[in-house]
C-alpha cells in the first residue's frame, strides 16, 4: 500500500473540487476481501460503484459496502419506479467514461444521481475507487455525501 499520487479523472475531479481525501495505491486486488486488507480498512468500508438503469439514457450510481447487495425492492421504491437494470460493460463504460471495476462517481463523464447506503453513515471512513484499478479514495463518509450530493438510503440487505 502506498499513498503516490496517481493522476486520473477521479483524483483530477477531487481535487478541482478541494475535496479532503487519502490516496491509497495498491495492486489491483483480485477480491473485495483482498482489497480491504490491503487497504488495512474493513470489509464494510469498501464501497463498490453499481451503475444502474432506470431508463433509457437515465443512469444512477449507487453505493453499496462490500459484504452487502443492494436490495432490488428497496432501490425500486425509492426511485419510484417498477424496473431496474444493470447495463453490461460497454453501456456502463459508454455512459460513464470509467471501465468495469473502475467506476466511481468521480470524474464520470456525465454527473447522474448518487445513492449511497445509509449503512455507511457510522463508519469513520470509506473506501471508494479512485478511476483506475489499485486507486482508492479514502474519506469521511460525511464528505463523500457532500461531494456526490448523495441520498443516503437504506438499500442494501446484508450479503
Amino acid at each position: 500500500m502506498s499513498s503516490e499520487r496517481v493522476a486520473t479523472k477521479a483524483t483530477a475531479a477531487l481535487d478541482a473540487a478541494g475535496v479532503e481525501y487519502e490516496l491509497v495505491v495498491t495492486e489491483a486486488a483480485s477480491s473485495a476481501e483482498e482489497s480491504a486488507e490491503w487497504q488495512g480498512i474493513g470489509l464494510n468500508q469498501l464501497l463498490r460503484t453499481i451503475v444502474v438503469r432506470r431508463g433509457e439514457n437515465d443512469y444512477v450510481f449507487v453505493l453499496v459496502p462490500a459484504g452487502r447487495r443492494f436490495d432490488w425492492p428497496k432501490l425500486r421504491g425509492h426511485l419510484g419506479v417498477s424496473r431496474l437494470s444493470l447495463p453490461d460493460a460497454e453501456e456502463a463504460r459508454d455512459v460513464t467514461g470509467y471501465e468495469r471495476y473502475t467506476i466511481t462517481p468521480f470524474g464520470s463523464s456525465r454527473a447522474w444521481p448518487v445513492i449511497a447506503d445509509s449503512s455507511i453513515g457510522e463508519l469513520d471512513k470509506v473506501a471508494i475507487g479512485g478511476g483506475q484499478r489499485g486507486v482508492n479514495v479514502h474519506l469521511r463518509p460525511a464528505v463523500l455525501i457532500s461531494a456526490t450530493n448523495a441520498q443516503v438510503v437504506d438499500v442494501t440487505a446484508p450479503g
